[in-house]
């Protein structure tokens, strides 16, 4: 059984653990607002571009024109594919970065059992490690995970794919990251960057073809969104990433602070119980010596 000393030396030290695991969860709270801010902010906005998008491609095919703009031409049979996969640099929140790492293993397993070729582009230390762990065939490791939205590294980043896309170095592009559903549920998904899926979602005002004008051309108009679309695919991933992250680690914290306090109500009961174990000891010590004097 632990001594009286050891037993407060190990109160202590989880005490100030619960202090980090606080101060950490705290931290988390305040930066997943901001993220959660910015990234609502770009839904709509990727919402209308991905309407506009479906609004002009189906334009085209009711006049009988043929979209050329190699970023819709999807290629078949698809023999090479390219995976974005997104993560954290730190740990401590979860199984965060554990289940984006399984997806998008699993999903490169699932790539070369088809007998198709993989090629793997990091963003993130954990997921870069992870790849080079399993031996996947790297890319380009975009380095360490944006803290924000970059804007220089999300185009480079998007430039990146959409060149090894244009110049046929693989036949399709997806982003492997977590999607964020709430402060509780961030879930891996696997999603389509290229070719673009020009798709009207259901409900939608602008129709299959739309009554709506556009001026220039639909043409030069596909010719100018469909490569902001793809980056605004990658930002808002990258923005899902990273408010996904810190609601993972501020659950992970609240969880570490509230069993430090059960082990500190733990671990108080047994210094009690030992303080009161040492006091009758030395009752009973002097009780026997007062006895024996007689």
């Amino acid at each position: 059984m632990p001594s009286l000393k050891d037993i407060r030396k190990r109160v202590a030290s989880v005490k100030n653990t619960q202090k980090i695991t606080r101060a950490m969860k705290l931290v988390s709270g305040a930066k997943l607002r901001r993220a959660q801010n910015a990234m609502m902010e770009l839904r709509p906005y990727a919402q209308k571009q991905r309407e506009l998008l479906g609004s002009l491609v189906a334009q085209l095919a009711q006049a009988g024109e043929e979209s050329v703009h190699p970023l819709l031409t999807a290629r078949l049979p698809s023999a090479c594919v390219a995976i974005l996969g997104i993560s954290s640099d730190r740990g401590m929140c979860g199984g965060f970065n554990a289940s984006n790492i399984r997806r998008t293993l699993e999903a490169i397993r699932t790539f070369e059992a088809e007998g198709k070729r993989v090629i793997a582009f990091t963003l993130g230390k954990r997921m870069g490690n992870a790849l080079r762990k399993a031996n996947v065939t790297i890319g380009e490791d975009f380095g360490d995970a944006l803290t924000a939205p970059d804007p220089t590294r999300v185009r480079a980043i998007t430039r990146r794919l959409v060149d090894g896309f244009v110049q046929g170095e693989f036949d399709e592009v997806l982003i492997s990251s977590s999607r964020f559903k709430n402060a509780l549920l961030q879930v891996p998904s696997r999603v389509g960057l290229l070719p673009v899926p020009a798709v009207v979602p259901e409900g939608s005002p602008s129709g299959a073809g739309g009554d709506a004008l556009y001026e220039p051309d639909q043409q030069t108009l596909l010719d100018y969104i469909v490569p902001r679309f793809v980056e605004v695919q990658v930002r808002q991933a990258i923005l899902e990433s990273i408010a996904g992250e810190h609601a993972a680690r501020m659950n992970a914290m609240s969880s570490a602070t509230d069993n430090a306090s059960k082990m500190i109500q733990s671990l108080t009961l047994q210094m009690n119980r030992a303080r009161q174990a040492a006091i009758t000891k030395e009752l009973m010590e002097i009780i026997g010596g007062s006895e024996a004097m007689k």
